[in-house]
């Protein structure tokens, strides 16, 4: 080999080692059930092969079944367990599709691994119960659970995740505020780490600091020059996005959403503030607080007005522990899970609503806005707050694909909080552009790799 050729392959291996770009660290899969649709064969096919990922399919996509699917391959290419972690409730319904694909596995709340490798699920509540070196994968279902980078749940995953040999996550809502809180998703799967990340990509933007406690806030941060398509082409080396079939060049027979009725009805309180002749919009946070806490029974009567003139299935979803109390006495046969119910309770009265043995359930985003699926409900009563993740999760319990009829969702507010309804727009629009970018950047990738391989006369991956 020439001089010439060596120097040339040295600098091919010195630009490689430089790139951000994620590798592969999986296998072929052998098990592909029939089950399947085509688009979910391709994404566990691409899961399994990259072995370390992340998966933002929309909700009622069939994400149980593919996360199932590629924790069956890891245990038996593996021979070892899979931790499969699930939001409270969920877990059961995660063990009844289970059952439907003709896997095993089993519920576990207090460490307990079985002899024989399987799938073990368990709540992200119980992971500190559980020993990694137990488990040669882990499974996060709806892994947005992330996003909040200062939480204690995210520090606990994402240290069980590292010490764990195959890493899948599992979510509709990838980045639901901001595209930056992508970053600790892919720290969880053993990319770049958060602030590795930020300092790769992006610079603070300093004109918009105004003290040193709004010095980390991910508003400060911006692109780097022209780092914003290596961020995305980054981002859709290690993960897949997908709203429906189409995303992938698949028909989207079946995966049509009904349509949704959004309903306003802004509430005027009984009584006037009497530090104003005339209601005017609650102004930062701690006056919404006050309008919400004054205008309770208000927005509770109307929310019990609209569930009470029918008999279908509804949920009414709550923030405050006055609203839901207020709510479950005001409307006959409705049930009220909170925050102090046992995890038995709450699962027991989620499981009921889900099977249609109650036809009301009074509950908070936090408690039931994640992973369930209630798609026999067509009907919510909704008091927002600025959180879109929460408000999009909460909605899309019922308004799902597979979902037959008309959702209405009504949106319970007062006069003075305008505001919160604005702002919840804003995200709802910027979470559209984002998955918008994601989904343009990993379309754009997989045409790029495609030519390269047809380039080099190398069958196409199945996965791509």
């Amino acid at each position: 080999m020439g001089e010439g050729a060596v120097r040339m392959r040295d600098y091919e291996t010195f630009l490689n080692s430089k790139s951000h770009l994620s590798g592969e660290f999986g296998f072929d899969p052998t098990f592909i059930p029939d089950a399947l649709f085509p688009f979910q064969k391709d994404l566990v096919s691409w899961a399994t092969v990259k072995g370390r990922c992340a998966t933002f399919a929309d909700t009622g996509l069939g994400k149980t079944f593919m996360q199932l699917t590629v924790a069956q391959n890891v245990v038996e290419h593996g021979n070892g367990n899979v931790l499969l972690l699930t939001p409270l409730a969920v877990g059961a319904q995660t063990l009844m599709e289970a059952t439907k694909l003709g896997v095993v596995a089993v519920r576990s709340s207090d460490g307990k691994v079985p002899s024989s490798p399987c799938i073990v699920i368990a709540n992200y509540e119980r992971l500190h119960y559980f020993d990694p070196n137990d488990f040669v994968g882990v499974v996060c279902d709806e892994s947005s659970i992330l996003k909040n980078y200062d939480g204690a749940i995210k520090d606990a995953v994402t240290r069980f995740m590292l010490k764990v040999k195959w890493r899948f996550l599992y979510t509709a809502t990838a980045a639901p505020n901001d595209f930056i809180e992508l970053g600790t998703s892919a720290e969880a799967i053993g990319e770049l780490g958060y602030m590795d990340m930020l300092a790769r990509f992006f610079k603070k933007d300093t004109t918009k600091v105004k003290s040193r406690k709004d010095e980390n806030r991910k508003g400060v941060w911006r692109f780097r020059g022209h780092s914003e398509r290596d961020f995305w082409r980054w981002v859709c080396s290690w993960s897949r996005a997908i709203r429906k079939p189409s995303d992938m060049g698949y028909d989207d027979g079946g995966f049509n959403l009904p349509p949704l009725i959004t309903n306003q009805h802004v509430i005027t309180a009984n009584e006037k503030d009497p530090e104003w002749l005339f209601a005017l919009p609650a102004i930062g946070l701690a006056e919404q607080r006050k309008e919400r806490s004054r205008t309770v029974e208000e927005r509770c009567t109307k929310a019990a007005d609209l569930i009470n003139a029918h008999k279908n299935p509804a949920i009414g979803w709550c923030y405050l522990n006055k609203e839901s109390n207020m709510l479950t006495k005001m409307i006959p046969g409705s049930v009220e899970v909170t925050g102090n119910d046992s995890d038995e309770e709450k699962e027991e009265a989620l499981m009921a609503f889900a099977k249609g043995e109650i036809r009301v359930l009074i509950t908070k985003p936090r408690i039931a806005g994640r992973g369930l699926n209630f798609q026999h409900c067509a009907h919510q009563t909704y008091f927002p707050s600025h959180s879109f993740e929460e408000w999009y999760q909460s909605l899309r319990r019922c308004w799902r694909f597979g979902q037959k009829r008309p959702v209405v969702v009504d949106m319970i507010t007062s006069e003075g909080e305008s505001q919160v309804l604005g702002n919840l727009q804003r995200k709802a629009e910027a979470a559209d552009e984002m998955f918008a970018n994601l989904l343009a950047m990993m379309n754009n990738e997989m045409r790029i790799q495609k030519r390269e391989y047809e380039t080099t006369k190398i069958q196409i991956p199945a996965w791509l």
